[in-house]
């Protein structure tokens, strides 16, 4: 699937939709905790792409993963340690502490990309970069706490991950190399379900929390993480991180709406900021043709 700039924009914004529902769908669990909520979240990501990606590649993508390139096992393990820490994290802090603490992603991507690939930012998105910053600054001021610390320790685990895990993705195909990376997600699940299984013993997790937990393992991770990874193709890494900060504002507004969890007005002077610099960019990118 080849993807032009505007369009794969416009899907990543759809992706980072989905990926916010996770908080609030979290809110409404009855028994399942901790690492048992991540074991199912991420039990039923493997089922559903299982069956997502026969139907778009066809059976043999089963083939390359059974001779993974060292950028494939990379990224699967990036997606992994993603998917682990940020339902962990979720238990341990509020849905506003882990998103905004999430959002530290541009700045680490821009580093990384930077760093291993050379890759040159353009002023216009490392101005961007820093506008968001300060909000992500603002909101995390505002929110972060001495009991929880823990959580977003945990939560900043995501941004680091997310930044190699784009940075291999671009790594990929500047080298040529035709590796398709889709089939990382379907890795970095089986690694996610089968470390936290023994830690989410005994299950307790109830019917109602089963099906919750499958409709994220579908809808929030399965298909927006295969579809960031196509859009990838599109994207520069840094542009994919400062666009996957949309997610803070989605996530911050669905868990008050939906989960009862006010957040300050530093929170929302903050997302402002962020979302007036994703705006500004990508309206800059469109006019220059970038």
């Amino acid at each position: 699937m080849k993807l032009t700039h505007g369009r794969a924009v416009l899907l990543m914004v759809v992706v980072t939709l989905m990926w916010s529902i996770a908080g609030v769908v979290t809110r409404h669990l009855e028994q399942a905790r901790s690492f048992e909520v991540t074991f199912w979240r991420s039990l039923f990501t493997v089922v559903s792409l299982l069956v997502i990606l026969p139907l778009f590649q066809g059976c043999a993508v089963f083939a390359k993963l059974r001779r993974p390139s060292a950028h494939l096992w990379i990224s699967g393990s990036c997606w992994g340690v993603m998917f682990t820490a940020f339902m962990v994290a979720l238990t341990l802090t509020s849905v506003a502490n882990v998103l905004v603490t999430m959002a530290a992603g541009p700045f680490l991507t821009a580093v990384a990309a930077r760093t291993l690939l050379g890759y040159r930012i353009p002023a216009r998105t490392g101005l961007a970069i820093l506008v968001a910053g300060a909000g992500i600054g603002y909101m995390y001021a505002a929110q972060i706490s001495t009991g929880e610390v823990a959580g977003t320790l945990v939560a900043l685990c995501v941004p680091v991950a997310a930044a190699l895990n784009w940075t291999v993705v671009q790594s990929s195909q500047a080298r040529g190399r035709n590796i398709d990376l889709v089939p990382a997600v379907l890795i970095g699940a089986v690694i996610s379900s089968l470390v936290t299984l023994p830690l989410a013993l005994p299950l307790r997790a109830s019917a109602h929390d089963i099906g919750l937990l499958a409709l994220l393992g579908l809808v929030q991770l399965a298909i927006p993480c295969a579809i960031s990874v196509v859009c990838a193709r599109a994207l520069k890494a840094p542009e994919i991180a400062l666009l996957a900060c949309l997610e803070v504002i989605f996530g911050i507004l669905l868990a008050w709406a939906g989960a009862g969890e006010t957040p300050g007005g530093a929170v929302l002077a903050g997302g402002a900021l962020v979302i007036g610099a994703l705006v500004a960019n990508e309206f800059l990118g469109w006019r220059r043709g970038a």
